[in-house]
């Protein structure tokens, strides 16, 4: 999945304060998208994406709540739980997009789970960052392979304009100063006026009008695109 001539996403790269990674988007037209499948591929087991959002609601990645998540699952759905093959999260700016914010959120939701999808009113990226990428770390280093497969695969997407764009992919490059590989990829789908970024990557420039089936497109995109590195 790397962009040829890139280095891997787990080696360091030379300047690794000043590196992001964003996926290219990539044609699939004319390919039919089964739902089921792509929910198989991007959505986290239960006990995880639960206990991130536990970790972010209390701003604490090893808060109790959230260590009994490990406990309880660790024998059972730790074990048992199908791995996606590409886990996937979304940020959604509801004010962009006209009023379709709403319907979106909805059906990313119904595309996923409703605990991968991030409204950007109420969580922020620095949020997710702290508390949810480090609840999947602390779980990965107490031995359960299903939060490390998801921390080392995991990708997003963020649904807003550039700034929205620049805001997640700022937070999201503070974990190269933290020592915290890898960088999850980030993919766009474009809701605002500009969508420079989206544009210069592949994800077009405007809200497409068939939005309802663009929506599960792009995120199939999301888990095919290659990865180009940002140097900000």
């Amino acid at each position: 999945m790397e962009a040829p001539g890139t280095p891997s996403r787990n080696s360091a790269p030379a300047r690794s304060s000043s590196m992001i990674e964003s996926i290219r988007g990539c044609s699939i037209s004319g390919v039919r998208i089964h739902r089921e499948e792509l929910k198989r591929k991007i959505t986290m087991p239960e006990y995880l994406r639960v206990a991130v959002m536990e970790a972010i609601r209390a701003k604490d990645a090893e808060a109790a709540v959230v260590l009994q998540l490990y406990e309880s699952n660790k024998a059972k759905d730790a074990e048992a739980a199908e791995l996606p093959e590409c886990p996937l999260v979304v940020f959604i700016n509801p004010k962009s997009g006209g009023r379709l914010g709403p319907e979106l959120k909805a059906r990313l939701q119904d595309l996923m789970s409703e605990e991968q999808v991030f409204d950007l009113s109420s969580v922020k990226p620095h949020e997710f960052v702290q508390y949810g990428l480090s609840c999947l770390e602390k779980f990965s280093a107490l031995g359960d392979p299903c939060a490390k497969h998801i921390r080392d695969n995991l990708r997003i997407m963020v649904a807003g304009g550039d700034g929205t764009v620049g805001w997640v992919l700022g937070c999201v490059g503070e974990l190269n100063s933290q020592l915290r590989l890898p960088l999850p990829p980030t993919g766009i789908l474009p809701l605002g006026t500009g969508n420079d970024l989206s544009r210069s990557f592949g994800w077009g420039g405007s809200f497409p009008f068939n939005w309802k089936t663009a929506v599960k497109r792009t995120l199939d995109k999301v888990t095919q695109g290659p990865i180009a590195r940002l140097d900000r």
